[in-house]
């Protein structure tokens, strides 16, 4: 059990019959009145964010949330097929629990699946990715505007905004949080 007073960002509780997990809070001390925490709470089962305000004597379970590095095998349909490493075990998802998760991922890549009480809710992919580029316009010579960019398509079917440099076939680094391009490689 965590009281609302000892609250850090990070961490996973049960609220109310949900699994949140804590983004932002506050421990306020008005003039008048008792001492309260304002939090921002993410729901990590369906991504909605809830503003709360709770005493600091206040208590919650701590949600255990399981994490386990899984290899994203193939698609099949609207079904994605991930195995564990360690023994083998393979699951296939649907797409309303992948979302755009893969978006930036290959076949054969390593992800987190992220699971609570058994029932998965989500997939980490990891922070950075190398994608080659396999569709982008030519850049032309004297096309040097700061920071001027391209879109381009991926070897995953993603897009991306680009520099003017770049042509098809460059490997690139990519953020998968905010699918920015970082650099060449």
């Amino acid at each position: 059990m965590i009281s609302a007073g000892d609250f850090k960002n990070g961490i996973t509780l049960e609220v109310d019959g949900k699994v949140v997990q804590i983004v932002e809070f506050q421990h306020v001390k008005p003039g008048k009145g008792a001492a309260f925490v304002r939090t921002k709470l993410k729901d990590v089962i369906n991504g909605g964010f809830i503003e709360r305000t709770f005493r600091p004597t206040e208590k919650f379970p701590q949600a255990r949330i399981e994490r386990v590095d899984m290899q994203y095998l193939y698609t099949d349909g609207d079904l994605y097929n991930f195995m564990n490493v360690e023994n083998y075990d393979q699951i296939a998802l649907n797409k309303e629990t992948i979302g755009d998760s893969l978006k930036f991922v290959k076949e054969n890549e390593m992800v987190k699946v992220c699971s609570y009480n058994g029932n998965v809710f989500a997939i980490d992919p990891p922070l950075f990715v190398e994608l080659a580029i396999t569709e982008t316009e030519p850049g032309f010579k004297g096309d040097t505007a700061q920071g001027a960019t391209k879109p381009a398509t991926v070897e995953t079917g993603a897009q991306v905004n680009v520099p003017l440099f770049l042509n098809e076939g460059d490997v690139i680094k990519i953020d998968t949080r905010t699918g920015e391009y970082l650099s060449r490689v």
